[in-house]
Formats: C-alpha cells, sequence, structure tokens
C-alpha cells in the first residue's frame, strides 16, 4: 500500500500533524491504519449492549486521552496490537457479525476515524455500530461518522477544566465533551429499542466516579439531567480501582468508599436520568479485558 501525508485535526487537540498510514508526530502516536489488540464478544456493557450473545468488540490500540487512571492503559499509552488494512478492518466486522453479536463496539476509535470511515463506507452491517469513545472528540470529525454509527457510547468524565487538565492533560475537556455530546444526539435520536429490549439507536453516556471527586460527579449528573433529561441513557460507574499512574496521585490512588457512591446514587435517583447503575463488585481488575500485549 502506497503511504501518503495526512495532516490531522480530528480531535479536539488539534494537533495539526503530520500521519501517514503507521506513524504519527501527534498526541496519539498513532498511525491512520488502525491497531487492533482484541477482537471478541464481550459480555460487561449495559445489559442493551451485550445482552445474551454480546457485543462485538474491536479494541484499538493507543488514545488521544491517555488518562492517568486508565484501567486499559496497557494498550492505550502506545498503540499496542496488530496493523490493519481497511479492508481487514471490513473483514473483522463482518466475521463479528456471523458470529451473531448484537452489534459492532469500536473501543477507543477517535484517533482511527479515517479508517473506521473507509471501512463503513464500504460495508454497513445489519446490527448497529457502537462508538465507544471517551468523550474528547471533535463535534466536526463526528458529522464525518453521521449515518455509520447508531450508538454512541460516550463517557463524560470531567465538568471541570483543573480536573481534565491533571489526569487527562485536557483542560478544554469540558467544553468538548458539551459540543460532541450535542452532535451524537443530533445524529442518533432518542433511544430506540428492538423488542429483545437491545438498543438501535441512541446514546448512552457514561461517568466514572473517581475518588474524592463526588461534587464534580453530581454536577455532571445536574448538567445532563438539565440538559437532556430522558433524550439519552446514562450509565453511572463503579468499576474506578486504581489503575496506570494512579499511584502518583494520592487523592485517586484508593478505591471509593460506600460513602462516595451513594452520595452520587442518590443524586441521580433523584434526577430525571433513566439508564443503568454499577455495584461495588465491579471495581476489580477480573473485569478488564486479557490484552495481546506482547503485539506490535
Amino acid at each position: 500500500m502506497a503511504d501518503f501525508l495526512y495532516i490531522c485535526n480530528d480531535c479536539p487537540r488539534s494537533c495539526n500533524a503530520e500521519r501517514t498510514f503507521y506513524t504519527s508526530a501527534g498526541f496519539c502516536k498513532a498511525g491512520l491504519l488502525p491497531v487492533i489488540n482484541r477482537v471478541a464478544p464481550h459480555f460487561w456493557e449495559e445489559p442493551c449492549i451485550s445482552g445474551k450473545n454480546g457485543s462485538g468488540t474491536i479494541f484499538f490500540g493507543g488514545c488521544n486521552l491517555k488518562c492517568v487512571y486508565c484501567q486499559n492503559s496497557e494498550i492505550s499509552r502506545t498503540p499496542k496490537g496488530k496493523v490493519y488494512t481497511v479492508g481487514k478492518l471490513t473483514d473483522i466486522i463482518k466475521n463479528l457479525e456471523s458470529m451473531g453479536v448484537h452489534n459492532i463496539n469500536l473501543v477507543t476509535p477517535t484517533h482511527y476515524t479515517y479508517a473506521i470511515v473507509e471501512a463503513l463506507t464500504k460495508y454497513k452491517p445489519s446490527i448497529p455500530i457502537v462508538y465507544n469513545c471517551g468523550g474528547y472528540e471533535s463535534a466536526e470529525t463526528l458529522k464525518r461518522l453521521s449515518g455509520l454509527v447508531d450508538i454512541y457510547l460516550t463517557d463524560f468524565k470531567y465538568l471541570c477544566s483543573d480536573t481534565a487538565k491533571r489526569y487527562s492533560k485536557a483542560p478544554d475537556y469540558p467544553e468538548a465533551v458539551k459540543a460532541a455530546l450535542k452532535e451524537m444526539l443530533r445524529q442518533t435520536g432518542i433511544p430506540v429499542f428492538d423488542n429483545d429490549g437491545m438498543l438501535q439507536k441512541g446514546v448512552i453516556v457514561r461517568h466514572l466516579v473517581l475518588p474524592s471527586s463526588t461534587d464534580e460527579s453530581i454536577k455532571i449528573i445536574d448538567y445532563l439531567d438539565r440538559e437532556y433529561g430522558d433524550k439519552i441513557l446514562f450509565s453511572l460507574m463503579h468499576q474506578y480501582y486504581p489503575a496506570g499512574d494512579a499511584e502518583n496521585y494520592p487523592e485517586i490512588n484508593r478505591r471509593l468508599t460506600k460513602h462516595e457512591y451513594e452520595k452520587v446514587l442518590n443524586r441521580l435517583l433523584e434526577s430525571s436520568l433513566d439508564g443503568f447503575v454499577q455495584d461495588s463488585d465491579s471495581a476489580k481488575a477480573y473485569y478488564t479485558p486479557n490484552f495481546d500485549t506482547d503485539s506490535n
């Protein structure tokens, strides 16, 4: 495959970096061709995503956030995995579809938007496409996915610029995620389910409660309740445990207390948001997938 040069501003970092199929000078350090670490049915997403047959997950290597507490840090810090052409990515999607999974779940896909658009333009499966991202998205880039993505499964990590800067080196995260969420909802509309309760279209917003950050979590719930209400689904996540470089940040180098989670949960129950909650058993490394950390 002949290489070419792509000047990348696909995410809010706006690196204006040179990317080729295999290399990048940008923050993500990823070439344009996707690095894929794991492909398999996954059963630990929200019930309307995993169902009984699993979600057909494609775990991409690398990330445009690289949060200090990332539980997938072994593949997110650098793009670890095997490089696939657009044609091979299409084959992976077809193979997962043939396995009877409920959807195709693109996990941490932002920095591979170029290849994803190419692949889904060539072949759009009969099952929903899930864009499973960290929320640090460019609304302009998301517009390129209009008609190709059916479900946005997005994080809403921070509402405070200082927190976003400290943990993800992204002080503009709050503004970016707000704009991205508006574009996501514009594309999908309100949640649509099939007769088996599986989500076919819509937006699920995830929020991981961090230690020492309950006030910010409550502000996020209040914002989403006020701006979106029942137009989205909300997923409150209790699965935090110290991972990545969390040991260097004393305030998050521990698990959530029962009081912290219940404080946020009680505010959620007072809101009009509908969706999902996790119990304390989810905060275990057991639920982090096994990655092929030797591949490159």
